[in-house]
């Protein structure tokens, strides 16, 4: 697999210091947002606020528990990244720290966050969907 198919789209709903106060370009680029990508079956579904990351919309709520920690950091493992565990996990680059994913858990949806220029990006997507899926067992 590649990295996310998104960049380009994700690149259109940004702006540049000269048009941040244009009302209209602003209108203009949130009629992009009425249809929106899908990779791995996952609907993006916002970016990150400080890193503008896109986000896909996991299809099941997302519990941190022992069983879903040790998931994810194995995932990592396979993804030469550790687990920092802050607000929220967010795997990180063993060689240089950069972040290249991030999971969220919300009461009503959880949400993955990935470098769009990650070269393994839709390939650490797809692991992550499927490594934190509930047991049948979870709550």
């Amino acid at each position: 697999m590649t990295k996310l198919t998104v960049g380009p789209y994700v690149a259109s709903l940004k702006t540049g210091p000269a048009q941040v106060r244009d009302r209209q370009a602003f209108l203009d680029r949130a009629r992009l947002r009425d249809t929106v990508p899908v990779v791995a079956g996952l609907p993006l579904v916002g970016l990150g606020g400080s890193c503008g990351k896109p986000a896909f919309l996991l299809p099941y709520l997302l519990r941190w528990t022992d069983e879903t920690t040790l998931a994810l950091e194995q995932v990592g493992a396979e993804f030469d990244c550790f687990t920092e565990y802050g607000a929220y996990p967010h795997l990180k680059l063993n060689d240089g720290g950069q972040e290249v994913a991030a999971v969220q858990d919300w009461s009503t949806m959880g949400i993955i966050f990935i470098r769009p220029g990650y070269e393994r990006g839709e390939e650490l997507l797809v692991r992550l969907r499927d490594a934190l899926t509930p047991s049948p067992s979870a709550p």
